[in-house]
């Protein structure tokens, strides 16, 4: 009994109590006969419900919301059909996909009554039909689905389970608003399997990046050489300022062959050059300091 229809019944019970003390004894039943029609006839639905009524066995009205009154004995309220969007989590456990892999799987479905007198009339308890078909349907996507889509396109398989539950819901008044994958759990075999899988194609990757940059690298080192062919004093520059970017740090002692020094000696070579120009042949190397 909701509190107006609760409020009134008190109302004309106390009329007839105090009609019944101080005007008749008589008045005091007639009271108490409409207290108990007006709490068997007035009824009030709230905003998100609806009240299937039927007269005699048979379909009279869907009322709500709001107050309406209903005739007593001859009218009975058969469900009351909450419309406000529900959630029921469902799952499947040790389901095979398609590539025979034993996954475990939590989903959530979010639905609500769009008609009260098919929700009412057409199957007994939606609810719980609601839970079996989702299951149902969860299983037959697993079974259909390959392990890497399982895990890779949750959006897809959202929609698919979204549009096959919606369908098999249609007839009992039910919409299905939308259905989330939570959670696919995998063996943990297989997560370490799959784990190295990932390492491998990482390492492959980087040793296919180190690789072009080798290549990069080897192209500048020979067109420096091709540069260097036809500059031999620029050969020594480089010579020389790799020795000085050696030692550089404090402490560090490099011994140097001698005719290594003699090759970084401009004047020596230059001396070296026009003796081979002269004589037609070439003659050692002059050790000067540099």
């Amino acid at each position: 009994m909701n509190s107006i229809t609760s409020f009134l019944v008190l109302v004309l019970l106390l009329a007839g109590a105090v009609s019944g003390a101080y005007v008749s004894p008589y008045l005091a039943p007639c009271f108490v006969l409409a207290a108990v029609l007006l709490a068997s006839t007035l009824k009030m639905a709230n905003a998100w419900q609806k009240f299937v009524i039927l007269r005699a066995g048979k379909l009279q009205s869907v009322k709500g919301p709001g107050l309406f009154m209903i005739l007593p004995v001859i009218d009975s309220v058969t469900a009351v059909i909450d419309e406000r969007i529900q959630t029921t989590a469902f799952n499947a456990e040790q389901a095979l996909t398609k590539d025979t892999v034993p996954v475990n799987v939590d989903a959530i479905i979010f639905w609500h009554v769009n008609d009260a007198e098919k929700a009412a009339l057409a199957i007994t308890d939606y609810r719980q039909a609601i839970d079996r078909v989702a299951q149902t349907s969860l299983r037959e996507m697993i079974g259909a689905s390959m392990l890497a889509s399982l895990l890779s396109d949750r959006k897809a398989s959202d929609e698919q389970l979204r549009v096959e539950i919606g369908a098999k819901t249609a007839a009992w008044g039910i919409a299905v608003m939308s259905v989330e994958v939570r959670d696919v759990a995998i063996p943990v075999a297989l997560q370490d399997a799959m784990s190295r899988q990932a390492q491998a194609e990482r390492e492959k990757q980087a040793r296919m990046i180190l690789g072009s940059a080798e290549a990069l690298v080897a192209e500048k080192f020979v067109e420096a050489a091709a540069i260097y062919e036809g500059h031999p004093h620029a050969l020594q520059l480089r010579a020389m300022n790799i020795i000085y970017e050696t030692t550089k740090e404090r402490g560090a002692t490099i011994l140097m062959p001698s005719s290594m020094v003699d090759s970084m000696n401009p004047v020596a070579l230059s001396a070296a050059v026009a003796s081979t120009d002269l004589n037609g042949a070439a003659i050692p190397g002059l050790k000067t300091a540099a």
